[in-house]
């Protein structure tokens, strides 16, 4: 970074010359236009969604309970992190910024992205417990009725697959069309302010997704390992037996956790990726950088519709992987063509031609502007495509990785851990290469002008963004098919061929749900990096600016990232170890919870022995309510760790330290996310293989070991590993933010010791009491622990 800062000083004053001009003006309003059609498009897939039957009597009882379940929990969760959206919308308020318009412009968008972020997870769960419902009744079709035909399974497979698509269409096109149409919005009204108003939208995004996918993580996962292992394993009935307690509380989670969760964590991907992109764009391609980075994802949204009517299953198909592989390839290679064809139609042949550009350097460029932009973005649809692909192959239950981890079962559950352990960590390796050399080979697209090369990663990172919304869909369809199998079982409406129709499904959506967080992965992590390229931008314009008051123009103040300094070596190591301490803290969330579901489900069965012979029914309700406190009750910690982290961190270590602290989060995160996710993965599906028949099938010791694996993997792949994404982002955003402030008070004559102190201190001791009180908490349990539930009044139950 030496050497920039005077350069960076010079072009800052430069980037009023930067402004939305009236042809991007008019460019912006059809792409905010565009986004509300993706809204369009998502209420004529909910009335087809809707008009499905819903099945008999007993399965829409079933289907309400847990509706009202999930609607319990999320309205709890959002009145809670309503309070901390305010406080954070005045917090927001004392940073530095240009003016006035400037910080109320960016509290106020806090708010927005934060409500949109939120509105996203609960639409999502919305339609998915709805749909589930009617998946399992198109599934019950399949078996014929007294006096029936013999029904074709293949049109019945397709009928339930169609309608379990749709419902993440919904979820898919609402992603992508909040996120754009409120990017948009923000350029349309801020023009070259937009940017920094920018930041508070993808904060409020990624604050809020952060705590939907841990909330949501917690409570399914608390529900899914306490139901497996009394149900499965101590009483050997099957998963979604209704005898089990737990059975109403997982079929929630599945909603809140990864319908809601994953739904709030692509859209903040969205929302974040493109600040990045319009902050870097600004300086790199001037007029055009605060329209072009739109204009590749508004592709995207009609490419997405394409992609999702696009799954239609065939005859042909070996199964519907097969189909919704189609849909993704298509929607990719729609959205190539497109953002060719937009890039030589907008973007001018040269460099020099590009007006407003503030960088000498970058005006004085050689080269095609319309190059960079295509290869750039190709850069990001082709690392979705292989990572869908590379994932597919660690995850699937035909794949050779899974059937080895199953293969372990015939010698016990410590050898599944292990196999499934070593496959994540492999994994994890070739997926961070893959996402690294993606990173690196659109970076080299910028040449010598660092700041064009940031701009190249965080058009791959849009480039990317072109997919989420068929990305959505795949998961979504994943716990809309649990959910439709766990019905179907519960209710025992539904048998013989409609059942393996449904069991079909939820082995796609085991897999489907595997990729979609390999992606979001890869999201996450491009938006980090491009984040952090406008973090050096930001720090590298203040300390010009500051040292050029202290010693005159021509002798700046500069500033290193060199990790041989050891303040920059201690900020790089804080950074990864924030990571394992927010899997750790997660994790051990779930395992406190789910310990309160097993000895929960243990005494319903202990002290209601008619509940084995349907004489007695399990209180529901109790496990839901346990699950709902455990799960609001652990939020705060994690949260306050990636907000306070990054602040302790800044004002003790400084901006150099800082850079380094997210350089050191973006490395082990991206390893530990794909570690997670893989590995939990694996697991699940092994467990399938076994239960499909291998290795000794339902209820033999393989399985018992499988389901032991499962229970490890459930906390790895669908509460820790997600939530790295938004952390990554969370961090990246405080970064940002706070970096003017560290600057002002720690150069010129604004610099005070005093101030950095006491808000360093501040911050570690928040740390310090929220994880203190975290782990004050156990991880014991005791039968006297399991009755304990809130006063609040439990969601209604199956009676």
């Amino acid at each position: 970074m030496p050497g920039q800062a005077g350069h960076s000083a010079s072009h800052s004053a430069s980037l009023a010359t930067v402004v939305l001009t009236d042809g991007n003006r008019a460019l912006v309003a059809v792409i905010a236009a565009v986004a509300l059609a993706a809204l369009v498009v998502a209420g004529v897939l909910v009335r087809q969604v809707l008009s499905a039957g819903e099945g008999t009597a007993r399965m829409r009882e079933i289907a309400e309970a847990v509706q009202e379940g999930a609607k319990a929990y999320l309205a709890r969760q959002l009145r809670t992190l309503g309070i901390f959206a305010v406080v954070v919308f005045f917090l927001l308020l004392l940073l530095p910024a240009d003016d006035w318009n400037q910080r109320a412009g960016r509290s106020v968008f806090f708010l927005i992205g934060a409500v949109f972020s939120a509105a996203t997870g609960y639409i999502g769960m919305w339609l998915a417990v709805r749909s589930n419902v009617r998946v399992a009744a198109a599934a019950r079709e399949a078996t014929p009725g007294e006096g029936e035909a013999e029904k074709d399974l293949t049109v019945v497979s397709h009928k339930a697959m169609k309608i379990a698509f749709r419902t993440g269409g919904v979820v898919g096109m609402f992603t992508v069309g909040l996120g754009l149409f409120g990017a948009s919005c923000v350029v349309l009204v801020y023009a070259a302010d937009a940017p920094k108003v920018l930041e508070g939208f993808g904060l409020g995004a990624a604050l809020i997704a952060m705590f939907m996918r841990v909330g949501g993580g917690i409570f399914t996962k608390a529900a899914d390992v306490g139901a497996d292992l009394v149900g499965k394993v101590e009483q050997g009935i099957p998963e979604d037996d209704p005898r089990n307690a737990a059975t109403i509380a997982d079929n929630v989670g599945d909603n809140v956790g990864d319908c809601a969760g994953m739904a709030a964590d692509l859209f903040e991907s969205y929302a974040v990726t493109l600040v990045a992109a319009l902050i870097l764009g600004k300086t790199a391609f001037g007029d055009a950088g605060l329209a072009f980075p739109l204009l590749v994802p508004a592709i995207g949204v009609v490419t997405a519709m394409i992609g999702i009517f696009a799954v239609a299953p065939r005859r042909a198909d070996r199964s519907g992987m097969s189909a919704i592989n189609r849909g993704f390839f298509v929607s990719a290679v729609i959205s190539l063509a497109l953002v060719a064809v937009a890039a030589y139609v907008y973007l001018p042949g040269r460099y020099s031609e590009l007006t407003g550009v503030p960088d000498a350097a970058i005006s004085g460029k050689d080269g095609d502007p319309r190059v960079l932009a295509l290869v750039a973005v190709a850069i990001g649809i082709l690392l979705a495509a292989v990572i869908q692909q590379l994932t597919g192959y660690f995850t699937e239950t035909t794949r050779r990785p899974v059937r080895d981890v199953g293969r372990t079962s015939l010698t016990g559950p410590a050898t599944v851990v292990l196999a499934g352990i070593s496959l994540g960590l492999e994994s994890a390796v070739y997926t961070a290469l893959l996402i690294g050399l993606s990173v690196y080979g659109a970076f080299l697209l910028g040449g010598t002008s660092i700041m064009l090369a940031l701009f190249a990663v965080a058009l791959a990172g849009t480039g990317l963004l072109t997919t989420v919304g068929v990305i959505v869909a795949m998961d979504t369809f994943g716990p809309v098919s649990d959910n439709a199998q766990g019905i179907a079982e519960m209710s025992s409406d539904v048998e013989g061929a409609g059942a393996q129709v449904l069991t079909d499904l939820d082995a796609v959506g085991n897999t489907t749900k595997a990729i979609t967080k390999g992606i979001a992965i890869a999201t996450a992590v491009l938006a980090a990096a491009a984040l952090f390229g406008s973090y050096r931008d930001a720090i590298t314009t203040g300390v010009a600016d500051v040292g050029e008051r202290l010693s005159g123009p021509g002798s700046p103040l500069t500033l290193s990232m060199d990790i041989s300094q050891p303040n920059n070596l201690v900020g790089l190591i804080a950074g990864a170890a924030v990571v394992f301490l927010f899997s750790g803290l997660a994790i051990n969330a779930v395992s406190r919870s789910a310990g309160s579901v097993v000895f929960e489900v243990r005494r319903q069965f202990r002290e209601h022995p008619g509940i084995m012979d349907y004489t007695e029914k399990p209180e529901y309700g109790r496990v839901v309510d346990i699950c709902t406190r455990d799960a609001l009750r652990e939020l705060a910690t994690p949260g306050l760790l990636a907000v306070m982290a990054p602040i302790f961190i800044g004002f003790t270590l400084g901006v150099g330290a800082l850079g380094a602290f997210l350089a050191g989060a973006i490395g082990a995160g991206t390893l530990m996310a794909v570690f997670l996710a893989n590995s939990g993965g694996a697991w699940d599906n092994a467990k399938k293989l076994v239960e499909d028949g291998h290795h000794g099938g339902k209820g033999s010791d393989a399985h018992a070991a499988t389901v032991i694996g499962d229970t490890v993997g459930d906390p790895f792949k669908d509460t820790a590993g997600p939530a790295i994404n938004p952390l990554l982002k969370v961090m990246n955003l405080v970064a940002l933010l706070i970096a003017p402030a560290v600057i002002k008070f720690s150069y010129g004559d604004s610099s005070s010791m005093l101030v950095r102190v006491l808000v360093a201190v501040f911050a570690l001791l928040v740390i310090v009491v929220a994880v203190y009180v975290s782990k004050r908490r156990g991880i014991a349990v005791g039968d006297e622990d399991a009755g304990e539930v809130s006063n609040s009044t439990p969601p209604a139950v199956v009676p």
